[in-house]
This record gives C-alpha cells, structure tokens and sequence, in this order.
C-alpha cells in the first residue's frame, strides 16, 4: 500500500476516535448538566450557599474583617455591582466601590432613622452615576443598621430583595446576642457553683488542716495540696467543659479534705469504667453532686455513711450515677428542687440539671431517686460521642484505678 494511503488511513482512524471521544464527552457533560438540575434549583443552592457562608460573620462581635467578608457575600447574593454593610456604632464595609462610603453611610443612617428603606437615584461616582437601595437592620425591634446595594439602575426587584437580606442579616444579630446571653447565663451557673463552694468547704476544709498541723504535720502539708488542687480547677477561669477523668481527680480531692474532717464516718466508692473517662461532660458536673450528697445525705446522719460513685458504659452514653445511703430527701421536695423551688437548697443539684438539659436536651436531665431515711441516687447521662465539644485541658492520666477506700491511684 503506498505511503499516502497508509497516512489518509491513519487520519482517518485518528479523526474516528476524536468523534467517538467528543461523543462520550458530550454526553458527559449532559448527563453533569441534568445532575446539576433545573436553573431555579441551581440558583436556589447558590443562594443558600452564600448564606452559610456570610452568617458565620454576622454574629457576636463583628468585627471589621468579619463585616467585610460578609459584605462579600452578601453582594453575591444579591447580585449588586457595590454592596455597603453599616452597622451602628459598628464596622462599615463596601464590596465594590469604595468612593460610595460617605453615600452609603448617609443612605444608612437615613434608614435607620425612618425604619424603612431607602432608594436614592443617580448618586455620583467618579465613573458616572448609580443608584442604590437601603434598607434598615432590625434586631429585637431596634435599628442597628443598615443593607445598602448600589446598581446601575434600581428596580423594584432588588429594593424588595435588599429588605428580604437586611432582615436575614436581623435575624443572625439576634441569634449571636441569644448565643452571648446563653454563654452569659451558663457563666453565671458556673458562678453560682462555686459561690456554693467557697464559703462552706473552704471554712471547713482549712479548720480540718488547722487541726493537723501540730498533731501530723505530714498530714497537714498533703491536705494542703489537696486544697490547693481542688480550688485550683474549681476556680478555673477557662473550659465549659471537662473530661470525667478531670472531674474525678477533683472530686477525689474533695473527698480526701472532707475525709479529714468525718474520718471513719465518711467511705467511698468508686466503680469507673476506664472506656467513660475521656468523656466530654459540663465543667462541674460531678462534683457538686457528691457535695451535695455529703452535705445533705451524710452530714446530718449519726454515724455518717458510704457514697458510691459509678461511671459506666452504655454504648452510646456514659451513665454517672452518686449515690449516698444518707437521710434522704422528700421526694415531692426533690422535685421542687428540679423545677427551681426551695431556693436556698440543694443549689448544686439544680444547677447542674438545668446546665445538662441546657447543653444535650431535656431527656438529659438528672434522675433523682430518694426517700425520707432511704438515702438519694442521682443519675446522669451524656453522649460519649460529641463532635465539635472539647475539654479544656484533656486528662493525660486517664485510666487510674481506685483503692479499696475509694481513693484515686496516682
């Protein structure tokens, strides 16, 4: 066969696969397009997307790079050549043109004013003439803001639109104060616990090292430690949360100062399931349970008693349960207690109720079990398993066994 046929031969298988390959790839393409879906749909996750994205800088304090960066989006959104984010006594950002701040203050602050948007037509540009559209942010019926969307010509569309994202941006403003107050609250929670603390234990914790002091000294200086320990994590400026190995080691503190003063009167056990101890719990949430069974079981009992303290694996969750074989309490009174009556009593229990119900719902509430002369078992129950929650600090001795007494191993 000569040359020039054996070339025009491979040309042709060449072009063959080059039509079969743009075939496949056509097909391809249209087979991704319908995946993609319809126009509206993809419009729709475009929009949703750049939600997500701009809320994360709307709330708590905004600073001026989060207000940028959610002006970005935010212009996205709306499609806007400029966009101008003002908040009152806040950030201001322009994504665009950034000659149109002085405009864009003053069309906000016009909003903000009257309560309702704003459309000003052909404001200057160094360019030329646009127009623009503000409308009023509105968190908790108060003015604190402004959306304000520059275009080449406005329409009644986009005013409309601009209202629909300044009240969006609303509503993110007043789920970041709603996430400040709940921080707030759990603060003054935590607070609370330890005002509960300070006064009766640190009284009675430094007379029962007072009293070793000349009789053991040896004694006296590990009851030292042991104190400065316990105050040491109680009163910790940092961590909503902690691990249960953490919680324990402080409890285990507690319980060695409060030992010194009832002796033989107060034994302990403790029955920890190592697989529970990384477990991610609220800071303070053991421990004022087994005060409290100390002080309200124990105490008043002639002779004292035994706490036991349980940590067990329950697939999902670990149960926690404290235990005291005490004088008991009304149940209707425990109840009271739960529901936020008898202020002055039980603090710790009801506390710490309300902090689990607040963090992993009401089904997570503490189980009481009690009667007058019966003793009380307080149970708790929380996931093992919390994405996106840490402790402060993570337990590096996890896994200690206990003494027959109750006490941790070092």
């Amino acid at each position: 066969m000569p040359e020039s046929m054996l070339l025009a031969a491979a040309v042709g298988v060449v072009a063959g696969a080059l039509a079969v390959g743009v075939v496949v790839l056509l097909r391809r393409l249209a087979v991704q397009s319908k995946d993609l879906g319809t126009d509206a749909e993809r419009a729709t996750y475009e929009t949703l997307h750049l939600a997500s994205r701009a809320a994360k800088h709307l709330r708590g304090d905004m600073t001026e790079t989060d207000a940028a960066r959610a002006a970005r989006h935010l212009k996205a959104m709306l499609g806007a050549d400029t966009l101008a984010l003002v908040m009152t006594g806040g950030p201001v950002a322009v994504d665009g043109d950034e000659t149109l701040v002085s405009a864009a203050e003053r069309l906000a602050d016009e909003a903000v004013e009257t309560g309702r948007p704003q459309v000003e037509r052909r404001v200057p540009t160094p360019s030329g003439e646009t127009d623009a559209a503000a409308a009023p942010i509105v968190a908790d019926g108060v003015a604190v803001g402004a959306v304000v969307a520059f275009a080449g010509r406005v329409r009644a569309g986009l005013v409309r639109a601009t209202g629909e994202v300044a009240e969006w941006v609303a509503a993110q403003v007043e789920l970041g104060e709603l996430d400040a107050s709940r921080a707030a609250l759990a603060e003054l929670e935590v607070r609370a616990l330890r005002a509960q603390i300070s006064p009766h234990f640190i009284y009675n914790s430094l007379n029962a090292i007072a009293s070793f002091i000349n009789t053991d000294p040896a004694t006296a200086r590990e009851l030292v430690l042991e104190f400065a320990d316990f105050t040491r994590y109680s009163f910790r400026r940092h961590g909503d949360f902690t691990t249960v190995a953490e919680e324990l080691r402080s409890i285990d503190s507690y319980l060695r100062l409060e030992r010194a003063r009832f002796g033989d009167r107060l034994q302990v056990t403790l029955q920890v399931a190592p697989e529970v101890l990384s477990t991610v719990i609220p800071f303070l949430s053991m421990q004022p349970l087994v005060e409290n069974a100390v002080r309200h079981g124990l105490e008043a009992k002639e002779g004292g008693g035994r706490i036991t303290i349980t940590a067990e694996d329950r697939g999902a969750f670990a149960e926690i349960t404290v235990e005291d074989d005490g004088v008991g309490i009304d149940p209707e009174v425990a109840a009271q207690v739960l529901a936020g009556g008898t202020p002055g009593e039980h603090v710790g229990l009801r506390n710490v109720d309300a902090r689990l119900r607040q963090v992993y719902g009401d089904e997570h509430g503490l189980v009481v079990e009690t009667n007058v002369g019966a003793g009380t078992l307080v149970r708790m129950r929380v996931p093992k398993s919390q994405p996106g929650r840490s402790a402060a600090s993570v337990d590096t001795r996890a896994g200690r066994p206990a003494e027959p007494d109750g006490r941790l191993v070092p």
